[in-house]
């Protein structure tokens, strides 16, 4: 399959490296470079604030294709809250700009070295939880990653980007503070 990760940065190399894993081919796509066309499935590991900018630049040529949205929409000036209404989410904001995608949330409550390595804290298999309105972008999402070293569960439908993205959010904060080290994190023990 072929997936386009905009963002050159640790989480769009870690992701990235999953999916070559998986057999896939990625193209990576920096703030500079020329797009010619896009994968069927498009990763946005960008900055939240960049999504907006992303959706109304590219939305004609994704329409039609899977989008994940991997941001945790935090107040980085505060590290104190979500910036999206409290009954929304990034990834339902971004699905309201690209109405004619399929948009997923995944990777958010994931650090770039769990992503990397395939392990939480050196123990326990990285799991990746997707969630998303149209089951079948969720099964396309979690057959391009069949063969990398993670696991791939359904969180629900989109509304559930909410919870993850306050996990994530949570995560984020634990690290910040030193509580927990950037190769650890929430594990999901089946």
């Amino acid at each position: 399959m072929k997936i386009t990760i905009f963002g050159k940065g640790n989480m769009g190399q870690a992701i990235g490296h999953n999916f070559e894993l998986a057999g896939n081919t990625v193209t990576y796509v920096g703030s500079n470079d020329d797009i010619f066309s896009l994968g069927d499935l498009v990763i946005m590991a960008v900055p939240y604030p960049a999504l907006a900018d992303l959706a109304d630049q590219y939305g004609d040529q994704l329409a039609g294709k899977v989008v994940v949205d991997i941001t945790n929409p935090l107040n980085f000036e505060t590290w104190d809250e979500l910036v999206v209404p409290a009954d929304s989410s990034a990834a339902q904001e971004l699905q309201k700009r690209l109405p004619n995608s399929k948009v997923l949330k995944a990777f958010n409550t994931t650090f770039a070295a769990t992503l990397q390595s395939g392990q939480v804290g050196g123990q326990q298999q990285t799991t990746v939880l997707v969630a998303g309105d149209d089951d079948d972008a969720k099964a396309t999402f979690k057959e391009a990653l069949k063969g990398s070293p993670l696991a791939v569960l359904d969180a629900g439908k989109l509304k559930r980007a909410r919870e993850l993205e306050a996990t994530g959010f949570l995560q984020m904060t634990l690290a910040a503070s030193e509580q927990i080290g950037w190769t650890g994190g929430f594990g999901v023990i089946k």
